[in-house]
């Protein structure tokens, strides 16, 4: 209960990036650029594997969930981001701040578990090249996908509940761009040590115990592509999974920027400005670097422009 003094707050501003009053349209369009870019990569990723048969394998279907996850998690934070930067401070109320808190643990969870089960596919597919189809068949990977969201379900909407139950008086500007456990936690009035427990048992088991088995993978998997004989065939090994190795490094790297080094280690800017590789950079480098380092994806993305190009050109001629 809120004390005599103290009135209950139903609504908090978010404080955003402070001292940027003279860079804030820049700011605003190279944000607004980069949404549109992630937005644009991750679906485009999502619908070629959607409409290529040649497509329609594990390695695919996980980097379908990935990319998902990237356009919820960019969505949910990075509009008002947008529209906290234009404004001194950006008013919301606190079931709002509680529902964006639920989405980026639900979107943040789930990259996670996929990350994760993609390490196991490409140890299955390298370890064990000709039954691949066979254990990576589609009720597993529908098993494996499906499951990762309704695990990433249960342990958001657990910690939410505990949230829910939070009292915020008086004191209601939040010095963050989005709603994140931590300003949240700060700013309640509650007994908050529940939360704070649940918060970090689950990041040790999600995190910690996830980077362990994809760590453990990569080594199996090295020493299996360094028994190939042939330099050529080692190549093609490590090159089937650069592309989600580059993934787990950038991953793992903002996320231990941003909540294993100690708090007192780092100012609150600091803090923010590192949270935005985690929400804005992390979404734009994976549809890239599986862009550029996947020969199907750039097979049937050339495919589909040349597809458009000569569909433009009939047109034309019809006319």
């Amino acid at each position: 209960m809120c004390q005599d003094n103290q009135t209950k707050v139903t609504e908090i501003y978010l404080l955003g990036f402070q001292g940027l009053e003279n860079v804030k349209p820049l700011f605003f369009a190279i944000l607004l650029l980069i949404y549109i870019a992630i937005v644009t990569g991750n679906i485009l990723i999502i619908l070629l594997v959607s409409t290529n048969s040649n497509l329609r394998i594990p390695m695919f279907i996980f980097l379908q969930h990935l990319s998902l996850a990237d356009v919820l998690l960019a969505t949910c934070v990075i509009p008002l981001m947008a529209e906290v930067i234009l404004k001194t401070k950006r008013e919301m109320s606190v079931d709002g701040c509680i529902m964006q808190l639920y989405s980026f643990l639900n979107f943040g969870f789930v990259q996670c578990f996929i990350l994760t089960i993609m390490s196991y596919d490409r140890y299955v597919a390298i370890s064990n090249p000709l039954h691949y189809i066979l254990i990576m068949d589609r009720r597993i990977c529908f098993l494996l996908g499906f499951g990762s969201w309704v695990m990433t379900w249960t342990l958001s909407t657990t910690e939410i509940i505990f949230i829910a139950q939070f009292e915020f008086c008086g004191l209601r500007d939040i010095d963050y761009f989005f709603c994140d456990v931590g300003p949240i936690v700060k700013l309640s009035t509650s007994d908050t040590s529940i939360v704070q427990w649940y918060d970090l048992t689950c990041s040790a088991f999600l995190f910690f115990c996830s980077l362990t088995f994809i760590i453990g993978t990569y080594f199996y998997i090295f020493i299996i592509v360094l028994k190939i004989s042939s330099s050529a065939g080692r190549k093609k090994s490590f090159s089937t999974c650069s592309a989600h190795l580059i993934s787990v490094v950038t991953y793992y790297g903002s996320i231990i920027t941003i909540y294993v080094t100690p708090a007192n280690e780092k100012s609150p800017s600091i803090n923010k400005y590192s949270s935005l590789l985690y929400i804005v950079v992390n979404p734009l480098v994976n549809p890239i670097i599986y862009s550029l380092k996947n020969h199907e994806i750039r097979q049937a993305l050339q495919k589909k422009v040349e597809e458009s190009l000569r569909r433009k050109v009939l047109e034309g001629q019809y006319r």
